[in-house]
């Protein structure tokens, strides 16, 4: 794998976690908590929270799922807005 194919999926990972990010913070707005008052109410340490919403780290799958729940949405449809805000064509690999 070339070096540009690293940086572009590099790039792509970025991408998804910034939106990923963007939703959890603006969901947790929504429901008018504070990032400790969340964090303790649905068990994700307040520290991963912070991280998980500047997108500066990768979640879980069982992490994506207490977040999703705890908007009252199916893990899906929390992913299904992740993709909403990429580019249609948007493809890890491309």
């Amino acid at each position: 794998m070339q070096d540009t194919d690293k940086e572009n999926q590099k790039q792509n990972k970025a991408e998804i976690l910034k939106n990923l990010g963007s939703i959890i913070y603006a969901k947790r707005q929504e429901a008018g908590k504070g990032i400790n008052k969340f964090s303790f109410e649905y068990d994700i340490g307040n520290g991963l929270l912070s991280q998980l919403e500047k997108g500066n780290i990768d979640a879980r799958i069982t992490t994506v799922w207490k977040l999703a729940n705890a908007f009252g949405l199916k893990c899906s449809d929390l992913i299904k807005l992740v993709e909403d805000r990429l580019d249609k064509d948007f493809n890890f690999y491309d």
